[in-house]
């Protein structure tokens, strides 16, 4: 499946200490254009390294999977 849209806000980052070692993960919240209907809204999350090694930026036009 797969989401197209433009990221609206970042949320911070969480991260805590498992007992496999140390994580962090960040909430992004994509708004996916509808036609004549009102926006629709959806979070998503990347975890750990994947938060840098995409960076994503708000007003970025993403596609999610």
């Amino acid at each position: 499946m797969e989401i197209k849209g433009r990221i609206i806000q970042i949320m911070p980052i969480v991260s805590g200490e498992g007992k496999n070692g140390a994580w962090k993960k960040q909430e992004y919240i994509l708004e996916m254009p509808n036609g004549s209907f009102a926006p629709k809204k959806v979070c998503f999350s990347a975890w750990s390294d994947k938060i840098d090694q995409f960076a994503i930026k708000e007003n970025e036009e993403v596609t999610v999977s």
